[in-house]
C-alpha cells in the first residue's frame, strides 16, 4: 500500500500519539467529527492501524517500521506529543524515582501554574499519559502518580487539541 504525503504524516501522528483515540486525532487532523477520523483510518490507514483491548487506536509494527519509529540501539530521550492539559500534567508530576503524587495534588499543582483544570480532566489526562508509557501509576490505597522515565528523557511538544 503507497501512502500519499498526508497519509503519511498522519500515520506518523497515530505512531507519536498511540494509544489515542478519535477526538485526540480529530483535533490533531483538524476534521470535523471522529466519525471523520473513522472514515480516513479505514480508507488510507487500514494496514496500518489496530485497536486495542480498550478500543484505542495503535500503529502496527509495520507502521513504526514505515514512519520511522524503529528502535535501533539505546534510546536517551522519548519524544511525547501532548495537548496543554498533559504537557501541565507531565511538568507537575514528581520525577521517576520521587514519592508520587495524588490526582488531587497533580491538580492543584497544576491550578498553580496558572491552567484552569478540573480533577476529571487531570484524571483524564494521567490515565492518556499511563497509557502512552510516560507516566506510572503506583497503586496505594488512593492511586498516585509520577513519571515512569527520567524528566532529562523527555522532549514534551505540545499541541493544540483535545486536553485529555
Amino acid at each position: 500500500m503507497t501512502l500519499s504525503d498526508e497519509a503519511r504524516e498522519r500515520l506518523a501522528d497515530v505512531v507519536a500519539l498511540q494509544p489515542t483515540k478519535n477526538a485526540e486525532l480529530q483535533a490533531q487532523w483538524e476534521m470535523d467529527s471522529g466519525s471523520d477520523v473513522h472514515q480516513y483510518l479505514e480508507s488510507e490507514l487500514k494496514d496500518y492501524y489496530y485497536r486495542n483491548e480498550d478500543s484505542l487506536i495503535c500503529a502496527t509494527p509495520e507502521a513504526n517500521e514505515l514512519v520511522g519509529d524503529e528502535v535501533e540501539g539505546e534510546v536517551n530521550e522519548q519524544v511525547v506529543k501532548a495537548p496543554p492539559l498533559q504537557a501541565a500534567v507531565i511538568d507537575a508530576l514528581p520525577d521517576h524515582d520521587e514519592e508520587p503524587q495524588s490526582v488531587v495534588a497533580t491538580l492543584h499543582d497544576v491550578q498553580d501554574a496558572g491552567m484552569d483544570a478540573e480533577v476529571d480532566d487531570v484524571r483524564s489526562a494521567l490515565r492518556s499519559l499511563t497509557e502512552k508509557g510516560v507516566v506510572e501509576r503506583v497503586q496505594k490505597t488512593v492511586p498516585t502518580y509520577r513519571l515512569a522515565v527520567e524528566r532529562d528523557a523527555l522532549d514534551v511538544e505540545r499541541v493544540d487539541g483535545d486536553d485529555g
